[in-house]
């Protein structure tokens, strides 16, 4: 009853925004708020603009696509400032259709779906609202009303310009209902819906030989020709085609390019002079955005035909690549899950990362300029640091193909081989080896995919596989740290005792004897070689702990085996390195002793829960890992 009680709320909400006055009450509306009056295209771009913009890695984040649409930053930024920013502004791109161009699963129709509702929502907001005549099925803008040897004049008073006639059925409705009397002509706040189809519309193409034009433009009501004597009477005509009805909004133009000729030119005159053609009337304005979608195959079959140059002319062609991020894809995944009946299943930690690492790399061309890998590439472009490259050649990288991201694996795709790995094993967890252990059975069935293609796949899951190896290895490793935090920092502090007395030319005191000792070189070097500091970087190495130690004790902070995280790493690679034996033989004994069981619980209790998993995924990495070690 709560949720009965929460609808009957919204809708009282929503019946007081309802507005109705005259013309002249509407033109009042527009003195204290000309914005009310803003074309299509502003709408939307003031709907981006108003849910905040971030700077982020020198480039804008729209937070409108927040958390929906991941990794597509630089296309978005690019759509945005490229061509909703100029068109609200009503600069020329305002007639152009704007076309997504990209492949499969790559967030067209997921942007395209964001823009709809986005503006169903704007339109119930005091900003977003839009005003029409009433009754007009096509939701005329009022101020088509206004003569145009006025609307000069009015764009002085009001600062708003008017484009656009009166349509012919406003025209008599003008003459017939209200003798002429504009001021009198009634106005309502009109908000749009794709369902109820006012100011949204979707047009899909079908058989070329079935799918009537109508379906864009309207249709003649035979019913009524008996009635008003003519076809040419706006009466007899329903204004109820998708142009019609997505009037004051924008149309989405499913697969556009698949579409028969004859839809496409009726778009000609829209685009470029804000009108069209529908039964015997004149040309009928309309002030919509036009977004198409379609894929890389159709869209050079299109270009390539010298009939369409006028069409091809009259487009805004925007590209929407593949996600290249592999922290972004491994979102959509989430994403997807989240929306799924597989949320419920328990994925271990890393494995929507390891089938991440395996989508982007299919995605990336191999770099012709330079030594940097494929593997390096992908870290790269997902911020990471990379021996040997920094930040600023990563624009570099992604100049050398203007394609790049526009093929390889979808994330439709990944999500499926994971929905099969959880129905296969009937379990609820699964880890980073069973999906892609099921992403390599999936691409025989693939039926896009080339046999060159899939060779090279197949090297992309071994080089995932190789990645994991070593990521479930340090994900033990820390556990078995964590379990053994008191022998990290003793070992930290006999390090740190060693390296002051280094330092400072000093010696030691022996615990037990009490006799001084020099520093223990073997113990430094058996630390510091874990992170790759040679002989001859040592000394630096030491001096660099030794000035963080003062700067923390400066500050009254204290020093600790967290506080350098190079230092970090060393002391629980040394730890590990001495555990290795104690790993291999809790992982890989059948019958373990007493003492082994306890450490083996202590370290699946670690993992459970400092790092996420449950107890099959924890048992099942411990077991996989000791079979590493053991090779």
């Amino acid at each position: 009853m709560d949720i009965l009680r929460r609808v009957k709320e919204y809708r009282e909400e929503q019946e007081k925004l309802r507005w109705e006055g005259t013309l002249k009450d509407y033109l009042e509306l527009l003195k204290e708020r000309p914005y009310l009056a803003q074309s299509a295209h502003s709408r939307v771009y003031q709907m981006i603009k108003d849910q905040g913009i971030e700077e982020i890695d020198g480039h804008k984040q729209y937070n409108f696509f927040k958390d929906q649409i991941f990794g597509l930053e630089e296309s978005l930024e690019r759509l945005i400032e490229e061509y909703f920013h100029p068109a609200a502004k009503r600069l020329d791109v305002k007639k152009r259709i704007l076309l997504l161009m990209g492949p499969v699963s790559g967030g067209k129709s997921t942007l395209v779906t964001l823009l709809k509702r986005g503006l169903e929502a704007y339109t119930f907001t005091d900003k977003g609202a839009v005003y029409a005549i009433k009754g007009c099925p096509m939701h005329e803008d009022p101020l088509h009303l206004l003569p145009h040897h006025l609307r000069t004049e009015f764009e002085q008073d009001y600062g708003i310009k008017i484009e656009g006639n009166l349509s012919p059925l406003n025209v008599m409705r003008l003459e017939e209902e209200y003798e002429g009397r504009i001021e009198d002509v009634l106005v309502e706040r009109i908000f749009f819906s794709e369902d109820k189809r006012t100011g949204i519309g979707t047009f899909s193409p079908s058989d070329p030989k079935s799918q009537d034009i109508a379906d864009l433009t309207g249709s003649i009501d035979f019913s009524t020709i008996a009635e008003y004597g003519s076809e040419s009477d706006p009466r007899a005509y329903r204004f109820d085609g998708e142009l019609n009805k997505a009037n004051r909004g924008m149309m989405e133009f499913q697969e556009m390019l698949k579409s028969d000729e004859k839809f496409l030119w009726h778009l000609l005159s829209l685009t470029q002079e804000g009108n069209f053609k529908a039964g015997r009337f004149a040309l009928i304005s309309a002030d919509e955005l036009i977004v198409a979608h379609t894929n890389e195959s159709e869209y050079r079959s299109f270009i390539s035909n010298k009939k369409n140059e006028a069409l091809h002319s009259r487009m805004i062609v925007m590209p929407i690549p593949y996600n290249l991020k592999m922290s972004k894809e491994e979102q959509i995944y989430q994403k997807m899950i989240e929306e799924s009946d597989i949320k419920e299943v328990h994925i271990a930690p890393h494995t929507l990362k390891i089938a991440a690492m395996f989508t982007i790399l299919t995605r990336l061309k191999e770099s012709v300029k330079g030594s940097v890998s494929l593997l390096k590439k992908m870290y790269l472009y997902d911020g990471q640091t990379v021996e040997g490259f920094s930040d600023s050649d990563v624009p570099e990288l992604k100049k050398e193909f203007n394609d790049e991201g526009m093929s390889g694996i979808d994330p439709r795709y990944v999500i499926n081989r994971i929905s099969s790995t959880i129905i296969k094993k009937e379990i609820h967890a699964i880890n980073a080896l069973d999906v892609l252990r099921s992403l390599k059975d999936g691409l025989d069935a693939h039926a896009s995919i080339s046999k060159e293609q899939r060779e090279s796949y197949l090297n992309f899951i071994s080089v995932a596989r190789k990645e994991y190896d070593e990521l479930a290895k340090k994900e033990v490793q820390k556990a078995f740290v964590y379990s053994y935090e008191e022998s990290a920092k003793t070992l930290m502090d006999n390090y740190l005792d060693n390296v002051e007395a280094f330092c400072n030319k000093s010696k030691l005191e022996d615990p037990l004897t009490g006799e001084e000792m020099q520093p223990d070189e073997k113990l430094m070097r058996s630390i510091e070689e874990q992170i790759g500091i040679s002989e001859n970087a040592k000394k630096a190495f030491r001096e660099e702990i030794l000035i963080r130690i003062s700067a923390y004790a400066r500050k009254g902070k204290k020093f600790d085996y967290q506080s350098h995280e190079r230092l970090r790493e060393a002391i629980q690679k040394k730890l590990f390195a001495d555990l290795k034996d104690v790993v291999k033989i809790t992982t890989s004994s059948k019958t373990p002793d007493e003492q082994q069981l306890k450490k083996m619980n202590e370290v699946v209790a670690t993992l459970i829960d400092e790092y996420g998993y449950n107890s099959t995924s924890a048992n099942d990495l411990l077991r996989y890992v000791g079979s590493l070690l053991n090779r």
